[in-house]
């Protein structure tokens, strides 16, 4: 039986050091992926580091295929509470449900996890999606695990095929969803996954990193 990609995601072994002020997490414009490893739930999304209108992206190509680079590193959420990134995909899927294991896939999502240490149980993740049919700023629990909280940050095909900037207060959304404060995240990952409904997509992230403010 197939593992639940989410499960792999949320139970990996988290380590790091502590950060300053400001963090890049992702650096693909100058550095690609260092520091960042493949998880492989089913086949292999392809992710590669491109140009893209003068500029370095990476880019994400799933064809019925389901697989996460994920960056151990532990995130003083006192300190560096948001998170910045930005993202483009060129299409959504259609016909699924996102809230069923059946159609647990997107088109791009960057996780925020919590590590629970040997009690793997207790690990924890905030999805931020680009959601097919879910309605902006929407929220609820992964289709395979409770301690997964989606949020729909993007929703639909209005603002395909055009890049968006995200600025999300972690602590806040972990707060929120899992009722407790939060100091400290202990890894970062991004995932465009078809695998659940046979589909297929393009994203791109642009640099991803942390800011006081």
């Amino acid at each position: 039986m197939r593992r639940s990609k989410h499960w792999a995601i949320l139970s990996m072994c988290i380590s790091g050091t502590a950060l300053a002020a400001t963090v890049t997490l992702g650096d693909f414009s100058q550095s690609g992926l260092d520091g960042w490893e493949e998880e492989s739930f089913a086949g292999h999304t392809d992710y590669q580091v491109v140009e893209m209108n003068g500029r370095k992206v990476l880019r994400a190509d799933t064809q019925a295929s389901a697989s996460g680079l994920f960056r151990e590193i532990d995130i003083d959420l006192n300190k560096t509470p948001y998170l910045n990134w930005s993202w483009r995909v060129d299409n959504i899927y259609s016909g699924h449900n996102e809230r069923s294991k059946q159609g647990d896939d997107y088109p791009a999502r960057v996780y925020v996890v919590v590590s629970g240490g040997l009690f793997f149980w207790k690990t924890k993740a905030i999805n931020y999606v680009w959601s097919s049919n879910q309605a902006v700023d929407t929220t609820w629990d992964n289709a395979y695990t409770g301690n997964a909280k989606m949020i729909a940050v993007q929703s639909g095909a209005a603002d395909t095929d055009q890049w968006i900037t995200e600025k999300r207060n972690v602590r806040e959304d972990f707060k929120r969803l899992f009722g407790a404060d939060i100091d400290e995240a202990n890894a970062i990952a991004i995932m465009s996954d078809s695998d659940d409904t046979g589909q297929s997509a393009m994203a791109w992230y642009g640099d991803i990193y942390l800011s006081s403010e």
